[in-house]
């Protein structure tokens, strides 16, 4: 038996009357109380999905057991866990400022997370790494093929084995066999409102465009460039006065609040992934 007083139920399943009802009348009868639960039913799908947070003394294997005996179609999917702190690995290149603010508020106790290493294609954040004693790996893509350069890559994680993978700018395509190994459990920070200037150089682009907001955009890494499901987005105001270096400075800003945001909502199991886009209770 489970002790933890507060455990995270997720379930999405195609939508019918009762529903509600069913989980409650369940819960209740296992002597466990719903501190929480918000619902959604997308009327395009007809899919329903919830998140409750529950509070009691329970056994996952048997609350999960007799969820699925309750709802016993083969399109449900639940999901029943601690809603204790959870592993990432960090994925980096050369730029620090996404990492920087990770490891900051991981040393303070803010992040929800474990940073469990951070792996490098370039050893230039190695000395930032070291003053907090966090492991990093660097793993250069030099001289090598790129499959040989992601199997050195998986073979790191499996060390570590990290409930997500974080990219704070690492700059990098992942192939589908990389991607695959981790299917939805890849988050990225992009530097555009996505889908606006999808690719390299997105300043650049905005800047060449003359738009009058920039931002950035925290999303889920599929095999699409930067077409992931979104998690979350933010803007700032820009005008013909910026150069594409302002734009830089003032994009790296709003892509720290964003990825620590799309985080955070990735860590505390708000966040369903449903086709191409989320479903996120707040």
């Amino acid at each position: 038996m489970q002790t933890n007083p507060h455990h995270i139920l997720l379930i999405k399943c195609p939508d019918r009357a009762g529903i509600i009802s069913t989980v409650s009348t369940l819960l209740f009868q296992n002597n466990l109380n719903i501190v929480v639960m918000k619902e959604f039913v997308d009327p395009v799908t007809n899919t329903f999905f919830a998140r409750a947070e529950i509070a009691g003394k329970l056994s996952v294997t048997e609350i999960k057991k007799q969820l699925n005996q309750s709802f016993q179609h083969n399109s449900t999917v639940i999901d029943l866990k601690p809603s204790t702190k959870k592993s990432i690995v960090i994925l980096v290149t050369k730029e620090h400022h996404c990492l920087s603010d990770l490891i900051i508020r991981h040393h303070f106790n803010e992040l929800n997370a474990y940073i469990k290493a951070v792996i490098g294609n370039h050893n230039t954040l190695e000395s930032l790494t070291a003053k907090f004693n966090i492991p990093f790996h660097h793993i250069s893509i030099e001289n090598k093929m790129h499959v040989e350069f992601e199997k050195e890559m998986l073979d790191t994680l499996k060390i570590y084995q990290p409930d997500y993978i974080v990219l704070a700018k690492f700059m990098r395509i992942l192939t589908p066999e990389f991607v695959a190994a981790y299917e939805n459990k890849i988050i990225n920070i992009h530097h555009s409102f996505l889908p606006a200037f999808a690719g390299a150089n997105p300043y650049k682009q905005a800047h060449k465009r003359g738009v009058k907001v920039i931002g950035a955009t925290a999303h889920i890494v599929n095999n699409l460039l930067d077409e992931g499901p979104i998690i979350a987005q933010k803007t700032i105001p820009v005008d013909h006065e910026y150069s594409v270096e302002q734009m830089v400075k003032a994009g790296h800003e709003v892509e720290k609040s964003v990825l620590a945001e799309g985080l955070r909502l990735v860590l505390e199991d708000r966040v369903f992934v449903s086709d191409n886009k989320t479903i996120i209770f707040n």
